[in-house]
């Protein structure tokens, strides 16, 4: 007999998978388990009965019944025990993705017109999907456009393609992303709103890497940068490119490394440094200089 594949899934519902058989017409139980992690045997419906029946195992080896495999599509058996554990990663990865990828941002329109209203901005980004919230930012006291706004989506997948490209509204091209920029920063005020991206990772151990940390963290989400100081202090500030990512693991505990590590939010700045340092005594234009570089203040909890 010569080598053939046979079908196999995980459910009788499933897409087959083709796997092949040995030069005798057998199948390794290892060929099975490779392409199906922790599988244990395989069973079939008998086109006579309809029952489920087993195929016989040898010694690691699955014997076709009677002799031909044919053009069933057989499927995989699982200890119980594994498949219960597989389903219960199957339900946190869909946890991960629920709350990691799929949820919709505030979205920033930067350089928008004078001229341009919510309407006109619905209208526009309507053409790429279900908008749920449009805003114009204005002035308090004029109610002049600041020219920029916020949209919100209702599809992850439409955010993602707005993101992608420029905007030409009312004439004007214009830029949509993650609130998260210098130039909203300072254009938004210090009362304004805003989720970080950035999260404070606290109780990391000096055998920590940023490239270990960069790949723990990426199970949940895209990152984009990580950051141990030096000389070590125990910490660690890790980005991620959604800020959806980094508010869903704020106060959890994490085990990396055999370690405990708490997750915090790295808050935002939004007031003025050099106006705070212009009140304290003897104060320091370098040390000033030195705040108004970074980005983010330590939590509260731990200064």
């Amino acid at each position: 007999m010569t080598e053939c594949y046979i079908r196999v899934a995980e459910d009788e519902n499933e897409e087959p998978m083709e796997i092949p058989s040995e030069e005798d017409g057998t199948v390794l139980l290892s060929t099975v388990s490779a392409q199906f992690p922790g599988a244990c045997g395989l069973r079939y419906r008998s086109p006579v009965s309809q029952c489920m029946r087993g195929v016989r195992l040898v010694e690691g080896v699955l014997h076709a019944p009677e002799s031909d495999w044919g053009n069933l599509v057989y499927v995989v058996n699982y200890p119980k025990d594994n498949k219960r554990k597989m389903d219960e990663m199957d339900a946190a990865s869909a946890v991960k993705i629920k709350r990691g990828v799929q949820k919709t941002s505030d979205l920033i329109v930067l350089g928008l017109p004078w001229k341009t209203t919510e309407q006109d901005l619905k209208d526009y980004f309507g053409t790429f999907g279900e908008v749920i919230m449009v805003q114009v930012k204005r002035d308090a006291k004029t109610g002049n456009s600041k020219g920029f706004g916020f949209v919100r989506f209702t599809d992850y997948e439409t955010q993602i393609k707005a993101m992608s490209q420029r905007h030409m509204i009312d004439g004007r091209w214009c830029d949509c992303k993650l609130p998260n920029s210098k130039y909203f920063l300072e254009q938004a005020g210090p009362d304004e709103p805003m989720r970080s991206r950035k999260v404070f990772v606290g109780r990391c151990t000096e055998d920590m890497t940023t490239d270990e940390l960069r790949q723990f963290f990426m199970q949940y989400g895209e990152v984009t940068d990580v950051f141990i100081p030096k000389p070590f202090r125990a910490f660690a500030f890790v980005t991620f490119a959604d800020d959806q990512v980094a508010q869903s693991l704020c106060g959890e505990d994490l085990i990396i490394k055999g370690t405990s590590v708490h997750i915090s939010n790295a808050e935002p700045k939004h007031n003025n440094i050099h106006h705070l340092f212009s009140n304290l005594p003897g104060r320091s234009p370098s040390l000033a200089a030195m705040f108004e570089r970074s980005q983010y203040q330590f939590p509260s909890s731990h200064v």
